[in-house]
C-alpha cells in the first residue's frame, strides 16, 4: 500500500498543477447538459492520471468520468474524477479539486481528494485513518442539527417534481446555514475534517463520492442513503455526517413538505 499511496499522491498533485497552469485562461468548453460542462483541462488532467496508473499498475482497471471504464478484469479498480467542480473552474471560481479512489473487490481501500488552490490533500487508507496534509483528521463534534453547518449538491437536471428544494428549505430554518460550493468532493472532504457537519446529495456518480466515502468513514463519520441504509458507490442518494446529527438529517430528508422552523413534523 505504501507504494500505491506514494504514486497516487504524486499523480494527484501533478494533475493539480495542470489545473493551476490553466486557471484564468480562456477555456474550451463542451456541454454535456445545460449545466454539465467539460473543458480541455478535464481531459488533460484525466490523461495524466490514466498514464500514471497504466504505467505503474498496468493490470488495474480504471473508471473515469470522461473516458469511462477501462476493464482489465482486475480485483483493483481506480475511480477518477480529474476535475470536480468543472463549472467553477470554467468561470475561474476557485473551488474545485481532483478525486481518486482505489477499490479492491468492491471495497474502497484508498481515497484522495486534492484542492490545488489551497494545496490541501485529503486522503484515507482503509483501517488506517483519514488525513489532511499528513495531519490526522476527524469529523466535528457538533451534537445537534440546530448548531450545525451543512452543505448539499443539486442534480444537474433540477426538477420541482422530485422535491429537490424541500430539504434545502427545511434545513435552512434549522441550522446555522447551508453551503453549496459546486464541488461535491471538496465538501465531502470538509465533512471529514470537521469544517462541515453534514452533506447530502442526489444523483452523484461513483467518481464524485468514492474517495469521500472512505475519508469520512475513516474520520469517524457516517455515510448512508437517505433512509439510513448502507451504500455503495452507485447509490442514488447519499448522506454524509459527523454521525451525531445523522438521524436528524435523515428525518428532514424524508419530509414530503415544507415545515416552518417551529412547526412539528
Amino acid at each position: 500500500m505504501k507504494r500505491i499511496l506514494e504514486v497516487a499522491i504524486k499523480t494527484i498533485k501533478e494533475s493539480g498543477n495542470i489545473l493551476l497552469n490553466y486557471i484564468g485562461e480562456e477555456k474550451e468548453i463542451e456541454l454535456k447538459g445545460i449545466s454539465n460542462l467539460v473543458t480541455q483541462v478535464d481531459k488533460l488532467s484525466e490523461r495524466h492520471i490514466l498514464k500514471s496508473i497504466e504505467e505503474n499498475f498496468p493490470d488495474h482497471s480504471i473508471l473515469t468520468e470522461e473516458t469511462g471504464f477501462i476493464n482489465k478484469n482486475s480485483e483493483y479498480t481506480w475511480i477518477v474524477d480529474p476535475l470536480d467542480g468543472t463549472t467553477n473552474y470554467a468561470h475561474n471560481f476557485p473551488f474545485f479539486g481532483i478525486s481518486i479512489a482505489l477499490i479492491k473487490n468492491k471495497e474502497i481501500i484508498l481515497g484522495l481528494i486534492y484542492d490545488p488552490i489551497r494545496d490541501e490533500l485529503f486522503y484515507a487508507i482503509k483501517n488506517e485513518g483519514a488525513y489532511l496534509n499528513d495531519r490526522r483528521i476527524e469529523v466535528s463534534k457538533t451534537e445537534s442539527l440546530e448548531n450545525s453547518l451543512i452543505s448539499f449538491a443539486f442534480p444537474y437536471e433540477l426538477s420541482l417534481e422530485e422535491k429537490n428544494f424541500i430539504p434545502f428549505i427545511n434545513f435552512s430554518s434549522r441550522t446555522h446555514g447551508i453551503r453549496r460550493t459546486g464541488s461535491a468532493a471538496i465538501e465531502i472532504a470538509y465533512v471529514g475534517c470537521g469544517r462541515l457537519d453534514g452533506f447530502w446529495a442526489k444523483k452523484l456518480k461513483p467518481w464524485d463520492i468514492s474517495a469521500g466515502i472512505l475519508i469520512v468513514e475513516e474520520a469517524k463519520g457516517k455515510v448512508t442513503d437517505f433512509s439510513g441504509n448502507n451504500i455503495d458507490i452507485h447509490t442514488d442518494n447519499i448522506l454524509f455526517s459527523n454521525g451525531k446529527i445523522h438521524q436528524e438529517m435523515i428525518k428532514i430528508l424524508n419530509l414530503g413538505k415544507i415545515f416552518i422552523r417551529n412547526e412539528k413534523f
